[in-house]
């Protein structure tokens, strides 16, 4: 029977004492040792451990920080997976905010508590194995498996939202999606579409908005060749192209009056006529409309007819708006992150502690769509490996005490959106996660039965 191989770890440390020591204590592991930059470098490409501890007081410095700290700039560069926890007795705090800043994972102070640092690697060692199982999970192609699939979110109100979806596909109802702008109404009418028994079928998409009222018709119903100067030939229109699939009609609150007539029509009756024909085409298109609009204030005001508004929201999904998502601006951004540092810059690793304190406390008004391009942006003028509050242009905030009638309750909601917050930016790890809010395992957990939350 194969003995299964130990984790690899490497001790880089010049002191042949607590060389010993350490290999001594990580008897769990397997040790590779190094006292210089030169031979660290070699056992990382070598061996490629998932954990590194690095002494800062290297030769020919060993006094001082700059070879450990050019260490740490190369593993993060060969390796930047690798969790590397950084040891110093050099200006202790300064040196550790800068090491993190740099991509190390922790920091401890000299003189070495063996129990302590050995407490640090373990959690190193599961943080790494965790992020390796995810990792390997978005690589597999998507299972067509009929769910709701491209929505990332952490937040229950949005949970909701695609539980609600999800049960509504494989009827034939209308629905409309009801939300600001850029909080993915379109992701959301799509992934119904998918999770549907239509999901053969085509998925059409049209912003009401973005096309002039005299062309609307014209390409939501087709027209028949010579039907207008310029009709050379036949052509269908999104509704027919749709036909056994699904139609998104984008801000609908944006069709004219007169054409409301026409789509009322065609949800009553199923058919259509094109323009510059007589002739009825039965058409089996499910409709899908969205809009940030207040129709019924439009249906007062006889911009938008009642009796269509009833046609189009036999089913009404109402979508939070980011701000109203707690931790799910965090998991997004990360999300964005690696996409546009792969594509674009990657030498960006992720995001400065300053950068996600901004993310957490910036209202975005412009929603998903804002965050995204946000993202991309500090991605492209990023120096570091880090992307900062300033590189997203947002300001790091300063710390508020919210004022509340009743302080329970104030209490109350403060430590759920933390706790969010501090789920969303460990990816749900639950020991990062009481870390982070200073408090213990079982505490947290007492907290999450507590408050009715999930990881």
């Amino acid at each position: 029977m194969t003995t299964p191989s130990k984790p690899k770890l490497l001790v880089v440390e010049d002191d042949a004492g607590l060389q010993a020591q350490l290999k001594w204590a990580y008897e769990d592991f397997e040790v590779i040792v190094a006292g210089d930059r030169a031979s660290a470098l070699t056992a990382l490409r070598a061996e490629e451990p998932a954990v590194v501890t690095l002494d800062l007081g290297l030769p020919p410095d060993p006094d001082g920080t700059t070879e450990g700290f050019a260490v740490l700039d190369e593993i993060m560069a060969l390796k930047p997976d690798t969790k590397v926890i950084v040891a110093s007795g050099h200006g202790a705090r300064e040196s550790a905010l800068q090491a993190i800043a740099k991509g190390a994972y922790d920091f401890y102070q000299k003189p070495i508590d063996i129990e302590a640092i050995g407490l640090i690697v373990r959690r190193a060692f599961e943080l790494h194995r965790i992020e390796g199982e995810n990792r390997t999970l978005a690589a597999r192609p998507a299972k067509d498996d009929r769910v709701l699939g491209t929505m990332i979110t952490a937040a229950p109100e949005m949970v909701r939202v695609a539980r609600t979806i999800e049960r509504v596909a494989n009827t034939n109802v209308s629905v409309m999606l009801l939300g600001a702008s850029g909080t993915g109404k379109e992701l959301l009418a799509r992934g119904l579409h998918e999770a549907s028994d239509r999901a053969d079928g085509a998925f059409v998409a049209i912003n009401c908005a973005a096309i002039p009222e005299n062309l609307l018709e014209s390409e939501l119903f087709g027209y028949e060749k010579g039907a207008f100067t310029g009709a050379i030939k036949t052509t269908e229109g999104k509704i027919e192209q749709a036909g056994g699939g699904t139609l998104f009609l984008d801000e609908v609150g944006d069709i004219p009056f007169q054409l409301q007539v026409k789509l009322l029509r065609f949800l009553q009756e199923r058919v259509i006529e094109r323009i510059g024909s007589r002739r009825s085409i039965a058409v089996d298109t499910r409709i899908v409309c969205a809009t940030h609009q207040d129709l019924e204030t439009m249906i007062g005001d006889g911009r938008f007819r009642e009796d269509l508004f009833y046609r189009l929201a036999e089913i009404v999904v109402k979508i939070p708006s980011l701000a109203e998502r707690p931790g799910d601006a965090t998991l997004l951004a990360k999300v964005f992150l690696a996409r546009f540092a792969k594509e674009m810059n990657p030498q960006v690793r992720g995001f400065a502690a300053n950068a996600l304190t901004a993310i957490d406390a910036w209202p975005w008004p412009g929603n998903v769509r804002e965050l995204e391009n946000r993202v991309k942006r500090a991605v492209i003028m990023a120096d570091g490996k880090l992307v900062t509050a300033v590189d997203l242009d947002l300001a790091e905030p300063d710390a508020e005490v919210v004022g509340a009638l009743n302080l329970k309750t104030a209490r109350e909601a403060s430590d759920r959106k933390v706790i969010r917050h501090a789920l969303a930016r460990s990816e749900g790890n639950i020991s990062s996660t009481a870390k982070m809010l200073g408090i213990s395992r079982p505490t947290l957990y007492d907290l999450l039965k507590q408050y009715d939350l999930s990881a």
